[in-house]
């Protein structure tokens, strides 16, 4: 037998045995596992895009700390982000289903908790995902009006301005999304290989250009700058919000898991990864902004945006600034697609679940396009209807922003806050990534710690005085998003959502990855039958 027809075989049997364990959860393979490890490597890189989410974020971080901030605030949340990514690695490695961290609780929480804490994270995690996909567009059209300031210094930007290229972004990201996805594993490693060659050609470009003209270390390293009117320490954290956007969005492999062969290995992997891979090159990136910067002040205040000023002044060339400018545009587009696509995905597992009003109808996998047409559409309306914030807040930038950051925050440190209350001890021992006990103990509690720090700091205003324009509509927002969990909970969950549904016959005969055979098993109504979710009784 050939090489190529062993590896073959090794592939139909990774399919064969994920197919079977998802089916063991109570679940119909029903996406097609298009998706190698290179191709799913590449969409949670696009979606993350940390040095180009970095670069073109600059003006969240500048004025709240200056290269302190950029460059150690995003050491500080790449530390944090890896210490969420492994501990929820562990749990996607045992639990390899599109729910993803709605369906981690359940599966550690306490018998009569698993409804409701399955239900907010779930909720939490899909309005996460939603803002995540307004940032996209978001950052890009942020892009080309500084381009247009750039080449037109008398070119005043309006909301609406931003706004039309908004949407194109989206609409372009649900076309692509919806009829052509037997292209996205091709889409997602041309993303990658376009991301990395964009990083390594920008940062020679600029190295180059500006050779003679650098910057010094202390300012790269040490320059701090405070233009929010919060003091000094408040204005570093809160520009903590640029490395937490450059960093989140690492789960989209546990809502991707579905489409992947031999998901209990390579899901884990691929998540820490791109957190690991964001990290390198956004440190490097930076670094190199702020090398060949020149004067940061001119950065902050130009209405072309600090990235685009930063080229222009390298370069000393508005052709060669446009050309550079070409890749993070986009990088930024493949990254709307991929979000849009982990988005809709999220959406389907948690419908698939019952977790959404009218669940059958966003449940539902078109027979021809082969993917959950509903959930993209879902997906697609509530982005635009989510952007039109932008049309009556100069600070909505930072609102959406801190919306997508602050709510995935939370659905990372909700599972792995469960597992530590519960002694770290309800994931399955024959799981194939484990973090040893004093390692695991530790990445949880750094986890869990910044993740309520950033949802505290990441929801007030960006600056002082507090002004109607400049408010951070981001808490408003978040509220919006729990009161109708809660309505929805009391009208359409409770007493009806009991959490993921899980295949009865399968656990009774031990198959179900990680849960004994007399552990909590749900009919097709839902309802508990008999026993706990979990491993052990209570």
């Amino acid at each position: 037998m050939s090489r190529r027809a062993s590896r073959a075989d090794q592939r139909r049997g990774s399919v064969l045995n994920a197919d079977n364990a998802l089916q063991a959860m109570g679940h119909k393979q029903e996406l097609k596992r298009n998706f190698s490890m290179i191709s799913m490597l590449g969409l949670a890189f696009a979606i993350l895009n940390s040095w180009t989410a970095l670069s073109a974020s600059l003006s969240l971080a500048l004025p709240s700390g200056g290269s302190t901030s950029v460059i150690w605030g995003l050491v500080t949340a790449g530390i944090c982000n890896l210490c969420l990514a492994v501990s929820l690695a562990e749990m996607l490695s045992a639990y390899p289903t599109a729910g993803g961290q709605y369906h981690f609780v359940a599966m550690i929480a306490w018998k009569r908790s698993v409804p409701i804490l399955s239900w907010i994270t779930g909720w939490i995690n899909v309005a996460g995902w939603i803002a995540l996909v307004a940032s996209g567009g978001l950052l890009g059209s942020q892009l080309i009006v500084g381009l247009i300031a750039l080449f037109h210094t008398d070119y005043v930007a309006q909301p609406w301005h931003q706004f039309l290229i908004y949407i194109c972004y989206n609409v372009i990201a649900f076309s692509i999304n919806a009829f052509g996805t037997r292209l996205l594993p091709l889409i997602t490693e041309g993303a990658f290989f376009w991301s990395i060659t964009g990083f390594v050609v920008i940062s020679i470009t600029l190295l180059a250009c500006s050779h003679g003209h650098y910057n010094t270390g202390t300012f790269v390293y040490g320059n701090f700058i405070n233009e929010t009117g919060w003091p000094d320490g408040i204005a570093w954290l809160l520009g903590l919000l640029q490395g937490g956007l450059g960093l989140t969005g690492f789960d989209a492999v546990a809502h991707m898991v579905e489409e992947i062969p031999d998901p209990t290995k390579e899901g884990p992997k691929i998540m820490i990864y791109c957190v690991l891979v964001g990290l390198f090159t956004g440190f490097i990136f930076l670094t190199v902004l702020l090398l060949v910067a020149g004067d940061i002040d001119d950065a902050i205040s130009s209405s072309a945006g600090p990235v685009l000023q930063i080229f222009y002044d390298a370069t000393g060339s508005l052709a060669g600034s446009t050309c550079l400018l070409l890749f993070p545009l986009v990088c930024l587009l493949f990254a709307t697609i991929t979000i849009m696509t982990t988005s809709s995905r999220m959406t389907y597992a948690f419908a698939r679940d019952g977790g959404l009003p009218w669940s059958r109808f966003f449940a539902k996998v078109h027979p021809k396009l082969d993917l959950p047409l509903n959930a993209l559409y879902l997906t697609t309306g509530l982005t635009i209807i989510f952007g039109c914030i932008f049309l009556g807040s100069s600070s909505a930038f930072n609102a959406i922003i801190s919306a997508s950051v602050v709510a995935l925050g939370v659905s990372y440190a909700i599972p792995p806050a469960v597992h530590c209350l519960r002694g770290r001890n309800r994931l399955p021992e024959d799981r194939w990534f484990k973090l040893p006990p004093v390692l695991g103990w530790a990445a949880n509690l750094i986890g869990i710690s910044y993740a309520i720090l950033t949802t505290v700091l990441f929801v007030f205003p960006p600056e002082l005085p507090v002004t109607g324009s400049n408010m951070n509509y981001c808490i408003v927002a978040f509220f919006i998003v729990l009161v109708i969990a809660t309505l929805t909970w009391f009208f359409e969950g409770k007493g009806k959502y009991a959490g993921p549904k899980i295949d009865a016959a399968a656990l009774q005969s031990g198959e179900v990855m990680g849960m004994a055979p007399d552990a909590a098993y749900y009919d097709d109504s839902k309802h508990v039958v008999d026993g706990e979710q979990g491993m052990k009784k209570d």
